[in-house]
């Protein structure tokens, strides 16, 4: 059976739908029915589980249900369990045992798929039941990057089989079916001031998201100020005496991010003078066996290969400076990532990592903002080819205990990148070729600190 993706409004009754069917499949296939119920943790169950109550009780009677091991085990001998599912390893402890389906809920709470991917090598049967994944949710949250991307964008409208190939050229299927407020007869016939209050939620893209289920509506987002017809422009040829700098956020386990800048000197009416231009990207993520992108897993590349690449991307072009997340500087009894990026002639700074404003500086994410809004035009301009970037920028969610900064559970390697870019003090050189200001950025660590000991010895 294909996999299935039914999400879409808030109070679409898709948790009755899923409990309704394995009432349905318990019966048709008895004691071969194993079913599994899953959220990221025990707790987030407990309305489910309640429902599987009111629904699930006439059928199993008193004893169909074990709320210490939170079990219902159904008349004709089937059984489903709720269980956690937070880590690739809790899936991982249903191996060996002949799950026939698997449903997890609220999907868009995972920040990658990883947890998820790894039930289909739980689901199988053999009795011959035909097993499926199903996953609930709706838009927002630290997943709508990967769940978008797989489900959402290839049609829309959902409703159709998709396919895509294996290694071994066989096919797997899936399906993404939308969830509407209207399908709920039964909450519209008991409540039917729901729909009002979903107008009373929030931002605007709030409401669109959990009452119309649109996708590409991203509640809580943490740059609403970004725009594709605003910031996103077709690639051009960049001129030569142009400042051009690189900035880069590390990564191995995880993707690194590597963007190339250059700085406006006013020339061209379109850009005004200090704006910033990202004209290319590098990003190190890994892809599956469908050839998907897998959000927040890298390619493991070593500093070695990564000051390589870099080196072949620049194309013979004069970098003026470079910069990259200080914990690239980390020494853990040998070379740094930063050491070993120079021994290749990739040669970075440390760069300015603060985050949210302290102490009367701005902050990053607030050098981010003001470029992205500017004053009658954007400071911040992205080539259309750097689409990681456009990719996850808007998708930046606010951390729910720290709202001034973003969640970091969510995929943002490079906007971190671009932040540091922003917070580098981008200079403008004319045409004339007018030096560089020299400020403490584009100095070394040890020439700085090298000019304080002069000082202090009275040297300097």
């Amino acid at each position: 059976m294909p996999e299935v993706l039914y999400g879409g409004a808030r109070g679409g009754g898709k948790t009755d739908g899923v409990l309704g069917k394995y009432a349905l499949k318990a019966r048709r296939y008895g004691r071969n029915f194993n079913g599994i119920f899953f959220r990221r943790e025990l707790p987030m169950l407990d309305d489910a589980i309640e429902r599987s109550q009111e629904i699930y009780g006439p059928l199993c009677g008193s004893r169909g249900w074990n709320d210490q091991k939170k079990t219902w085990r159904f008349p004709w001998g089937g059984r489903l369990r709720f269980r956690p599912l937070e880590r690739v390893q809790d899936a991982d402890k249903y191996q060996g045992q002949n799950v026939s389906d698997a449903c997890v809920e609220e999907a868009g709470n995972y920040p990658d798929s990883a947890p998820i991917d790894r039930l289909n090598g739980v689901l199988r049967s053999a009795h011959g039941v035909p097993t499926q994944l199903i996953l609930t949710g709706n838009p927002g949250g630290p997943g709508q990057l990967w769940i978008k991307a797989r489900y959402i964008d290839p049609d829309p409208a959902g409703m159709k089989i998709l396919k895509r190939k294996l290694p071994n050229g066989k096919e797997h299927r899936y399906v993404f079916i939308p969830s509407r407020l209207e399908n709920n007869r039964i909450l519209m016939e008991m409540d039917p001031e729901y729909v009002n209050r979903l107008y009373l939620v929030g931002s605007p893209e709030l409401v669109k998201a959990w009452l119309a289920g649109d996708w590409s509506a991203i509640a809580g987002a943490y740059f609403p100020e970004f725009a594709l017809d605003k910031h996103v422009i077709a690639p051009f040829e960049i001129p030569k005496h142009w400042v051009r700098f690189r900035a880069a956020d590390w990564g191995s386990a995880r993707p690194f991010s590597i963007g190339w800048y250059a700085v406006s000197d006013g020339e061209f009416a379109a850009f005004p003078r200090g704006s910033i231009i990202r004209y290319r990207e590098w990003y190190g993520i890994a892809t599956n066996n469908a050839g998907e992108f897998m959000p927040n897993v890298g390619i493991k590349l070593t500093a070695d290969q990564l000051g390589e690449g870099i080196i072949a991307r620049d194309a013979g072009e004069k970098i003026d400076y470079s910069v990259i997340d200080p914990a690239a500087f980390a020494e853990n009894g040998g070379p740094s990532i930063g050491e070993r990026l120079a021994g290749m002639k990739a040669f970075f700074q440390r760069a300015d990592n603060t985050r949210i404003a302290q102490s009367g500086a701005m902050g990053g994410w607030d050098l981010v903002r003001q470029r992205l809004l500017g004053d009658d035009r954007p400071m911040l301009y992205i080539f259309s080819t750097c689409t990681h970037l456009i990719r996850t920028l808007p998708a930046l969610q606010h951390d729910p205990l720290r709202p001034e900064d973003v969640d970091t559970d969510g995929e943002d390697h490079a906007p971190d990148e671009l932040r540091y870019a922003c917070s580098s003090r981008p200079w403008v050189r004319n045409a004339a070729h007018t030096p560089p200001p020299k400020f403490p950025i584009q100095q070394s660590v040890r020439e700085i600190i090298d000019g304080r000991r002069r000082k202090r010895l009275g040297d300097g």
